[in-house]
């Protein structure tokens, strides 16, 4: 596997699809953050870390809507690729759909959502947008 990032928004893309209630991905410290961050922001019901083998897992609940049965998350575009990373300064910070999405940066401060970053006036790789 080349790109862990891209497997881990295609687990959760294909975990949606299903109508899956838990999904289970590999552990990374990144994925860690992803998954907070995706926590934090409304768009995950709840989420566990699982520290067994070498690696652990990820144990995610998502979050449906009890009425009509849609996910709250609508579309995962991976930006940052391992063959082409794509950076951004505070200045050029990106908005996803006019604000009401989120894109997530890994920058020296940490790993954080595009309003945050702009908030502390760090740049850095645009990993993926979510909305």
């Amino acid at each position: 596997m080349t790109d862990p990032i891209a497997d881990y928004l295609t687990r959760l893309r294909n975990a949606i699809k299903a109508n899956h209630r838990v999904v289970e991905v590999p552990a990374s410290n990144l994925k860690k953050e992803l998954t907070r961050i995706l926590h934090e922001k409304g768009y995950i019901l709840n989420y566990k870390f699982v520290e067994e083998g070498p690696q652990g897992t990820i144990k995610i609940a998502l979050k449906y809507d009890s009425v009509n049965k849609v996910n709250s998350i609508k579309k995962m575009i991976r930006v940052s690729t391992p063959g082409l990373r794509q950076y951004v300064g505070y200045k050029d910070m990106p908005r996803v759909l006019n604000g009401l999405g989120i894109a997530i940066l890994s920058t020296s401060k940490g790993v954080m959502t595009n309003k945050e970053a702009a908030d502390l006036k760090v740049g850095g790789e645009v990993i993926c947008y979510i909305y």
